[in-house]
């Protein structure tokens, strides 16, 4: 079970500071929006970049942007550990997948909440992980849609039937009220923004999700 705080809740001013502040986790959780795929900007590879050099903890690009096979790979090559790209926007995802995963970085898939799994099943044995969106992307702090239980439990089903390590995500509304019903539906990488950055102590929070998560381990 492992926590990816997102840095989309801290404060962007003093990000290496604000990174520091989650050495405990597992990942962290970094959201690029291009303000064209979703309705908003973060930021982009030179902070990325950036970030890489002082993050205590390997970096998950999430990217919400069009045209990631064109934009994605420099992420992975840049030293991501984790690259996020959404199935809507991609034209050739398993040609994406593979070139993330040729540059030394875990390749992964997200759907938004109104994009159902069944037809990217087949990608399955191309990715690392499979990011199911448990908010519309584009904002942090939205309210968890527990109607997307249903699809985690569905690609833990196929990873189950495909065999292999697949990694199955959340992202958005993830909290001590939310966590349990996303690890037992089959999560096991839970994003938490507001939920860390807005603890008091951020250590303790991550302590707290990883515990409750790891009540339903698969």
């Amino acid at each position: 079970m492992q926590i990816s705080p997102s840095i989309l809740s801290a404060d962007f001013a003093n990000l290496q500071t604000e990174l520091d502040t989650i050495a405990t986790a597992d990942w962290a959780h970094v959201d690029v929006m291009d303000a064209h795929f979703v309705p908003n900007l973060t930021l982009g590879l030179p902070v990325v970049e950036s970030l890489l050099r002082v993050s205590p903890v390997p970096i998950d690009c999430h990217l919400m942007i069009e045209d990631p096979d064109r934009w994605a790979p420099p992420y992975a090559e840049a030293g991501a550990q984790s690259v996020t790209f959404h199935v809507e926007a991609a034209a050739d995802p398993a040609r994406l997948a593979r070139e993330i995963r040729a540059q030394g970085a875990r390749a992964s898939m997200a759907l938004k909440p109104g994009t159902p799994f069944a037809p990217y099943e087949e990608l399955l044995p191309e990715l690392d992980m499979v990011l199911v969106m448990t908010v519309e992307p584009g904002f942090g702090g939205q309210a968890f849609m527990a109607d997307q239980m249903p699809k985690v439990a569905q690609v833990r089903e196929a990873v189950r039937r495909h065999g292999g390590e697949v990694w199955i995500q959340v992202d958005g509304g993830v909290s001590a009220r939310t966590i349990e019903q996303c690890a037992e539906a089959g999560a096991d990488v839970f994003v938490a923004g507001s939920a860390v950055y807005g603890a008091e102590d951020a250590a303790a929070a991550i302590g707290e999700l990883r515990e409750l998560a790891g009540r339903h381990a698969h």
